[in-house]
């Protein structure tokens, strides 16, 4: 081997380490970016945390409500005026948005939940019932469990009038005859008692219990 040749070997190899000890530093841009991800720790901080604390007097993006119809999620007032009006918007704007999956009887067998989706739980069991106006209008808004927020597709005032006829729906099923009006109670007790309408006098009698009699 020439004296050439020896030295273009070394300057090759020189040069091969000088390429690999650069190889960290050039994946260091690519690979290993610095960077916090949510709720990791920081050594840049005197706290050692990445996620910095709300400054004084300020409110976080997006989280002011400025919403006149928003009540909190307890609550159990209505802020708008409950009327035959009210209600059959209510009912239109249920139908529309709310029937696909909650049913048009709100039992949770809409048309969705009937070809595959998760049935959602129905509004006359005795949770649902109990639960606060707030609520219904919190999920409306921000969406729970498979249903996403409606926040954009229905205005706060309809949100209102859906939840008004959602009480109208459980209240169908669990009146007392007593809450009734006067015409309303006599029509009651006149058709008798469910599914008797109809039937013939000797159905009627067999349906009696043994030992009573007319």
């Amino acid at each position: 081997m020439t004296k050439l040749s020896r030295t273009l070997v070394c300057l090759c190899a020189f040069a091969g380490l000088f390429l690999l000890s650069g190889c960290e530093y050039l994946r260091q841009d690519m690979a290993n970016q610095p960077k916090n991800k949510a709720l990791s720790p920081s050594d840049f901080f005197a706290d050692g945390r990445s996620e910095r604390p709300l400054i004084e007097n300020t409110v976080p993006r997006g989280s002011l409500v400025n919403d006149e119809f928003a009540l909190p999620k307890d609550s159990n007032n209505f802020p708008l005026p409950v009327n035959l009006e009210t209600l059959q918007r209510g009912e239109e704007r249920y139908k529309i948005f709310c029937s696909p999956c909650h049913g048009l009887q709100g039992d949770g067998n809409g048309m969705v939940a009937l070809r595959g989706v998760k049935h959602p739980p129905s509004f006359h069991i005795d949770r649902l019932r109990n639960s606060p106006t707030g609520y219904y209008y919190d999920v409306i808004t921000n969406g729970f469990g498979v249903m996403y927020s409606y926040n954009a597709q229905i205005p706060p005032r309809d949100r209102w009038l859906i939840i008004a006829y959602i009480r109208a729906l459980q209240l169908s099923r669990n009146a007392h005859a007593a809450d009734l009006p006067a015409d309303l109670r006599e029509k009651v007790d006149k058709a008798g008692p469910v599914g008797t309408e109809n039937k013939s006098e000797t159905e009627k009698k067999m349906d009696k219990p043994e030992g009573v009699r007319e």
